[in-house]
């Protein structure tokens, strides 16, 4: 049985309410038998919470994610360390910046990513980065701060921003659009990179794979990206889970 974990999944959204247990059921036959679960603002953070505490397996990562600019107050900021410390959280996330949606202002943004990667820098804690249209920027701000670690997950940008993460200390997080047949620059990512720095993920309940878009995505279906990995490599199935799981391990300190 192959022992896989889901290094990104939103299992508190309400979409598994109806079925949760049976979804972590079907996920464990699948062997992805561990989740990081990051929450997205602090509205979330309880919930996320009292996953971790009654799953056996679920991780918690907390943070304020970018695209939730209006729910995000200054005060949050201020309870996040205190929430880290007292909920044996292993990141911070999920954070970072997105260019691609309209009406997000950059600059709030920028001070509400650069102020949790302080803070995840002073509690010695990997980060979880979301990154759209704006893999330089973000690149350009981890190298300037330095001592981080952390993934860049649901990565799409080119080989070169790979390789400067790498160089960084990051890892890449890659999910269900690598099973997309024009997928071809995260082909090439995922073919020449170091097995090292990659990390496998679904982004439940978004972003499913190629033979099942449309469907509400779900733990079990890192089987399909494993699959999909492993072939592009020329690897076995086995080979790359047990690579992927321990560099999961390594960096979330699980």
């Amino acid at each position: 049985m192959l022992d896989l974990i889901d290094t990104h999944a939103h299992l508190d959204d309400r979409s598994f309410d109806d079925d949760r247990e049976p979804m972590f059921g079907r996920s464990a036959d699948a062997g992805v038998r561990r989740w990081i679960v990051p929450a997205i603002d602090r509205a979330n953070w309880e919930k996320v919470e009292l996953l971790a505490a009654s799953h056996a397996g679920v991780s918690a990562a907390y943070g304020l994610h970018p695209l939730f600019l209006d729910a995000h107050r200054d005060e949050h900021l201020d309870e996040l360390p205190r929430w880290l410390d007292e909920r044996g959280a292993v990141a911070v996330g999920e954070i970072g910046l997105d260019f691609y949606v309209e009406g997000l202002d950059p600059e709030r943004q920028r001070d509400l990513f650069h102020r949790q990667l302080q803070i995840a820098r002073e509690h010695d804690l990997p980060v979880i980065v979301h990154a759209r249209r704006a893999f330089e920027e973000v690149i350009h701000t981890l190298r300037r701060f330095g001592g981080l670690r952390g993934v860049v997950h649901s990565f799409s940008g080119s080989e070169e921003q790979a390789r400067q993460l790498f160089d960084l200390g990051f890892h890449i997080g890659i999910g269900g659009p690598v099973t997309y047949d024009r997928a071809h620059r995260i082909h090439r990512v995922v073919t020449n990179m170091p097995l090292e720095w990659l990390l496998l993920e679904t982004d439940a309940p978004d972003q499913p794979c190629a033979q099942r878009r449309g469907e509400r995505n779900e733990p079990a279906y890192l089987r399909d990206v494993l699959a999909t990995v492993a072939r592009l490599r020329g690897e076995s199935e086995e080979h790359v889970a047990a690579r992927t799981t321990a560099n999961a391990i390594g960096l979330f300190r699980l």
